[in-house]
């Protein structure tokens, strides 16, 4: 998990980079398609970031409850789940 978490924390340290990237080239009035090319890859990196905790939730929470038999805690893990699901559909 610690390898997992700090490639993630660099991830992140990249995209914030980025993102203060963006205002300089705003503040400059970078010409549009270029500011627009990198807030594509922002988002591409931000989606990567969710995939790795999404697994790691997977395999670690997901994994463990599941294992654990206690049904309450599975159908609460799942809702949460789903939860989070039907929000990044709106």
């Amino acid at each position: 998990m610690n390898t997992d978490k700090d490639r993630t924390v660099k991830r992140l340290a990249r995209i914030e980079g980025q993102v203060r990237g963006i205002s300089r080239m705003i503040e400059e009035e970078r010409y549009c398609i270029d500011i627009l090319h990198q807030l594509q890859a922002i988002k591409s990196a931000l989606v990567k970031v969710e995939d790795a905790i999404l697994n790691d939730h997977a395999a670690t929470c997901i994994e463990t409850v599941i294992a654990s038999g206690d049904e309450s805690e599975q159908r609460k893990k799942f809702g949460e789940l789903v939860e989070l699901f039907g929000r990044v559909k709106r």
